[in-house]
C-alpha cells in the first residue's frame, strides 16, 4: 500500500517544483491518486520554493502534507523548516552540497547526497533535482524509474528529447548512493 507524502524544497530555480511534478506525472502513469502543491516565496529566482506531493492508493483527501513520509531538502533553510514535519522513520534526503549539516533527529532514515556535485560531474548543474529524485524513487520504491521517464519524454517533448539521457544518468546517480549506503 503507497501512502507517500513528500515535502521538496529548495531556493527558486534548484528544480523543486520540477522534481514535484515529474513524481506526480509518474504517479498519474501508474494509475496511482496523486496531488502537487506548489509554494512559492516572493522572490522568482533565489527565493523560497516547496512543494507537497502524495502519492497514495486510495483517494486523497487534502493536497498539504502535515505529516511527511519523506523530506527533500535541497538547501539549509528547507532542511531545518521541514525535518521536524517528517514522521518516525521517514525519509531524509539531504542536498550535502549545499547543506552543512546532516539529520538532527536519530528517528528518521536520512541520506546525505552530494547533488550539486553529481550534476557538475555528469556536466549540467541543473540536474541536482533529478539526481535527488533519483535517491527518493531508490529509498521508497513508491515510483518505478521507467514511470519518471516516461513523464519526462512527455514533458520535454521533441525539442528537448536529447535531454532525456543526461536526466537518466542523474537519476542512477542518486540510485546508486541510497544503495550503497543501505549496503553497510
Amino acid at each position: 500500500m503507497i501512502n507517500e507524502r513528500v515535502i521538496m524544497a529548495g531556493f527558486g530555480g534548484q528544480g523543486v517544483m520540477s522534481m514535484g511534478q515529474l513524481l506526480t506525472y509518474a504517479g498519474m502513469i501508474e494509475g496511482k491518486n496523486v496531488s502537487w502543491l506548489p509554494s512559492y516565496g516572493p522572490e522568482m529566482r533565489g527565493g523560497t520554493a516547496n512543494c507537497n506531493v502524495i502519492i497514495s492508493d486510495n483517494p486523497v483527501a487534502s493536497p498539504i502534507v502535515t505529516d511527511a513520509t519523506a523530506v527533500i531538502a535541497m538547501n539549509r533553510p528547507s532542511l531545518d523548516k521541514f525535518e521536524p514535519t517528517l514522521v518516525k522513520d521517514g525519509l531524509l534526503l539531504i542536498n550535502s552540497s549545499l547543506i552543512d549539516r546532516g539529520a538532527k533527529r536519530d528517528d528518521v532514515r536520512a541520506y546525505q547526497i552530494p547533488a550539486n556535485e553529481i550534476a557538475n560531474e555528469l556536466g549540467n548543474s541543473r540536474i541536482a533535482n533529478m539526481v535527488m529524485l533519483g535517491a527518493y524513487l531508490e529509498a521508497t520504491g513508491a515510483i518505478k524509474k521507467e514511470s519518471v521517464l516516461e513523464a519526462l519524454k512527455k514533458v520535454f517533448g521533441e525539442r528537448k528529447a536529447h535531454l532525456i539521457p543526461i536526466n537518466e544518468d542523474a537519476l542512477n546517480r542518486g540510485a546508486e548512493l541510497v544503495k550503497a549506503s543501505s549496503c553497510g
